[in-house]
């Protein structure tokens, strides 16, 4: 199906939803700098473990607590993550009749729509057929 743009729109904006291309989303910048701060993190943890291997004096009690930065990031990167399948499902409940750019009355009925509907002058069957007979009562 091919939606055509809502007057006063472009092409490339009515169809930003269907490439992904819509911007950076409210979790977005939570998951890009917990990434730096685990990066972070990462290489301070391979500095400060290097010694123990090489046999040298160790880092002072800081670099290590430099080292913490990687499960704070990880943190940080999983609320991002959690506050973006938020939006995301808040944004598909909120629109349930229409994708973005189409109007509800030029959509078309979904297949849920379609089961739940019988044709007209069809006869429904019992609620009792559709159960499996496995299925006891007691």
């Amino acid at each position: 199906m091919t939606a055509t743009p809502a007057s006063g729109t472009t092409a490339t904006e009515a169809g930003a939803h269907e490439t992904g291309d819509e911007g950076p989303g409210p979790g977005d910048a939570l998951v890009r700098a917990g990434g730096i701060l685990f990066i972070i993190g990462a290489v301070a943890t391979l500095v400060t473990i290097a010694p123990l291997f090489l046999g040298t004096k160790p880092f002072p009690t800081a670099a290590y607590l430099v080292c913490m930065l990687m499960a704070v990031g990880f943190v940080l990167a999983a609320a991002g993550v959690l506050r973006s399948i938020g939006a995301q499902r808040r944004h598909a409940t909120s629109y349930p009749s229409a994708p973005d750019g189409v109007d509800a009355s030029e959509a078309e009925p979904s297949a849920e729509a379609a089961v739940a509907e019988p044709a007209p002058g069809a006869a429904s069957a019992p609620r009792d057929a559709a159960e499996p007979e496995s299925v006891s009562r007691t």
